[in-house]
């Protein structure tokens, strides 16, 4: 097996949400045993969903933090709650913003689409 192709595997879907590293089945749909990699995946994403007004003139945006996604999937997952909240946002350092206080909705979303995300601040 080349060394591309040993790397190139599906890590996240919109579609399906995280997906297992060793059965590459859904998490929810897991099939094989529970091991170490398996647990940690799920130990290391811990969603804060927070409201900021930090240097924006007093105007407030929601930040969604530590989501364990990179790139082109961070990316998309914005771009669909973005979607969700019908506002603009935007991602910077791995954090998504997006405008205004969509705490409640966003919480939701990210719990439906099978992420431990929580309200952060009052």
């Amino acid at each position: 097996m080349k060394k591309k192709d040993f790397n190139s595997r599906l890590v996240y879907s919109t579609d399906l949400g995280r997906i297992c590293p060793d059965c590459n089945q859904p998490s929810k749909a897991c099939i094989c045993k529970k091991t170490k990699a398996h647990t940690n995946l799920e130990k290391e994403e811990k969603i804060t969903v927070e409201r900021s007004t930090k240097g924006r003139k007093g105007k407030g945006v929601t930040l969604i933090k530590g989501l364990a996604l990179e790139g082109p999937a961070l990316k998309a997952l914005a771009k669909q709650l973005k979607q969700k909240c019908s506002t603009g946002g935007t991602v910077k350092n791995n954090v998504i913003e997006l405008q205004g206080n969509h705490r409640e909705v966003l919480v939701g979303f990210l719990k439906s689409l099978g992420h431990k995300a929580v309200k952060a601040g009052g």
